[in-house]
């Protein structure tokens, strides 16, 4: 009954309280972001992002720095600080790694105010601006709350977003051995570009061997090169969200 009940909240938050943005870039833009950020998803990854000129919107839980999620290294302090000087933007994934269905509107933002507070003590008073729901799971109730905190807010439903689009729900491909498969990155792309649309794609740990939730250095490589080559726009979230939308960052 539980996991029934859980299908129907996602539904609602799904279906229910849209916010609707018009996007509409003047040309496709895709968005890279790693969730959690295993400590792959920057020593990998990192490199890579660089050799290209890319930069990248990293999700941060401050309760997992140092920790292990999935039986993985998570990302130190260091990493954090390191990427954030790089010029990748930081978004919120709440801060104990936690699905909003667990959680009642005030718990959630107790959450994101301890993550701000957490990220902003360890990067110089830096305010996130993006937020992206811990397994994909949006309750009704948290729309609201992440509506007042940020300009956007993605989820794990697959799709690429334009025209109209719920900004606090955006749709995103999952950069994850277990998905891949199932997609054709090259088509989307291309369609991305033709509808001048926005694609976002998010993963989680980087190596030869990822995990089923993660990918390998060669597919972000891969992706990149075809955003490239169907002369899509590469930026981070928080700055696609105002080139799809003619808006401002906070």
């Amino acid at each position: 009954m539980s996991a029934f009940l859980d299908k129907m909240r996602r539904r609602a938050g799904r279906y229910l309280d849209v916010r609707p943005a018009d996007v509409r870039p003047a040309r496709g833009v895709l968005s890279l972001s790693f969730d959690d950020i295993p400590a792959s998803a920057w020593t990998e990854a990192g490199p890579i992002l660089a050799q290209h000129g890319i930069k990248a919107t990293y999700y941060v839980c401050g309760g997992l720095s140092g920790g292990r999620n999935l039986d993985l290294p998570q990302f130190e302090v260091e990493h954090l600080q390191a990427l954030h000087e790089a010029g990748h933007e930081v978004g919120c994934h709440t801060y104990e790694h936690v699905s909003t269905l667990t959680l009642s509107p005030a718990e959630l933002d107790a959450s994101l105010a301890r993550n701000a507070a957490w990220v902003a003590e360890r990067l110089d008073g830096y305010q996130m601006q993006t937020f992206a729901y811990p397994f994909g799971d949006c309750a009704l109730g948290s729309k609201a709350v992440i509506d007042k905190r940020f300009l956007c807010g993605r989820g794990v439903r697959d799709g690429i977003n334009t025209g109209r689009s719920d900004r606090n729900l955006l749709q995103a491909i999952g950069l994850e051995s277990r998905r891949l498969p199932g997609y054709d990155l090259g088509a989307l792309v291309a369609e991305t570009a033709s509808s001048k649309g926005w694609l976002i794609a998010y993963g989680h740990d980087v190596s030869d061997a990822p995990t089923p939730y993660g990918c390998r250095p060669e597919d972000i490589d891969r992706l990149i090169r075809l955003a490239k080559a169907a002369d899509l726009e590469v930026q981070p979230v928080a700055a696609a969200w105002g080139m799809a939308t003619l808006q401002q960052s906070i």
